[in-house]
């Protein structure tokens, strides 16, 4: 759930190494972090970027976990998965995409997680309208796949993929896209 939050507006190796820097200090702990010291967790985090912003969220949202759901992880995802979603929605600097890989990483939760490589890859093959909205997407996709957290994990993962490898938002490869037989509208998919 750290991760989750860590990453926003930044790639997974800076993360990554902000992650072992919380590990290295024994902070990984949700009581431990919603007490530390501001400019230690900033320290420690700096990595990831935007340090002080996700200070401040990775704070709100330790506090919330302990005081809510005791830092339980098998509390909170006994939540109903509406429910869970709407109160981590609730939290300072928690959109769709940060509450659904919580949800989905963390919780095992069958939803399905939209970020800019998924926009991106459905978009250019006409899957999606071009300034389709995250709920919008995420519907789509939860409409045409069934119900299942591996389904949507693995899933993600592939576009990620795709992205990483093939479809660069700028210079995209499109001669090397392994999706290149695949229909690229939404009605191709139907037949």
């Amino acid at each position: 759930m750290v991760g989750a939050i860590l990453t926003q507006a930044t790639n997974w190796q800076n993360v990554e190494r902000a992650i072992d820097r919380l590990r290295r200090e024994g902070a990984l702990r949700p009581r431990r972090l919603a007490v530390m010291p501001t400019a230690r967790l900033a320290r420690l985090i700096r990595p990831a970027g935007y340090f002080r912003q996700k200070t401040k969220r990775l704070r709100a949202f330790s506090r919330w976990y302990v005081r809510r759901y005791g830092a339980s992880p098998r509390r909170m995802f006994r939540t109903p998965l509406g429910a869970l979603r709407s109160e981590l929605l609730g939290l300072h600097g928690i959109g769709p995409e940060t509450a659904d890989s919580m949800l989905l990483y963390a919780g095992g939760q069958p939803i399905f997680v939209v970020d800019a490589y998924t926009t991106r890859v459905l978009t250019r093959h006409r899957l999606i309208p071009p300034r389709a909205t995250y709920a919008e997407i995420q519907a789509m996709v939860m409409d045409t796949l069934p119900a299942r957290a591996p389904l949507y994990n693995e899933f993600h993962a592939l576009l990620v993929a795709v992205g990483k490898r093939c479809c660069h938002r700028r210079n995209p490869d499109c001669a090397d896209c392994p999706l290149d037989d695949l229909p690229h509208t939404r009605r191709d998919i139907a037949t």
